[in-house]
């Protein structure tokens, strides 16, 4: 299975972020599913593509040609498709995933999963749509949800398929491994 997780070239504030990014890699790389994210070598996005590797999984990287002029990319990948803009990239990722994963991130992380809940809510996309809730990073947006369910601007039916996650353990449950 192809795991696409969005998330950011940036390391953030909390230790237990690359902790946690790191055992998410492992576990894709030795389950046998294969890794498509970014591209990047650096933050969240290098740790991740580096701990798959180190696991023995496969990574491909989607990558636009402006990072690439920018010399960002990850050189150690399986794979390293370049596209001409986040626009194109945004749609190579989610044609290439049967899964998808927010870990936690920055803007770019959440238009990225953004399309993909749209796409699954409009099912549009038959595949797990995950935010990896780590420390609670997503509530607002889980309430968010919740909040136009009330105001009858969404429904739990067009919600099905969007899941939020708190740890690995419940990751692995909700694609079934």
């Amino acid at each position: 299975m192809n795991i696409t997780v969005y998330l950011g070239a940036l390391e953030g504030n909390d230790s237990e972020l690359a902790k946690s990014v790191r055992e998410l890699g492992t576990w894709i790389g030795e389950s046998g599913n294969s890794l498509v994210y970014g591209g990047s070598r650096s933050g969240l996005m290098g740790e991740l593509a580096d701990s798959v590797l180190q696991a023995g999984g496969q990574v491909t990287g989607v990558e636009p040609q402006f990072f690439i002029d920018r010399d960002l990319q990850h050189e150690g990948l399986t794979e390293l498709i370049i596209t001409k803009d986040m626009s194109e990239r945004k749609a190579r990722m989610i044609e290439l995933g049967n899964a998808f994963i927010a870990f936690p991130g920055g803007t770019g992380t959440l238009e990225e999963i953004a399309e993909v809940m749209s796409k699954v809510s409009l099912k549009q996309l038959s595949a797990p749509c995950i935010l990896y809730n780590l420390n609670g990073y997503y509530d607002s947006l889980k309430e968010l949800l919740n909040h136009m369910i009330d105001k009858g601007l969404s429904s739990e039916e067009r919600q099905q398929g969007i899941y939020f996650a708190g740890n690995l353990e419940e990751i692995k449950s909700i694609i079934g491994e």
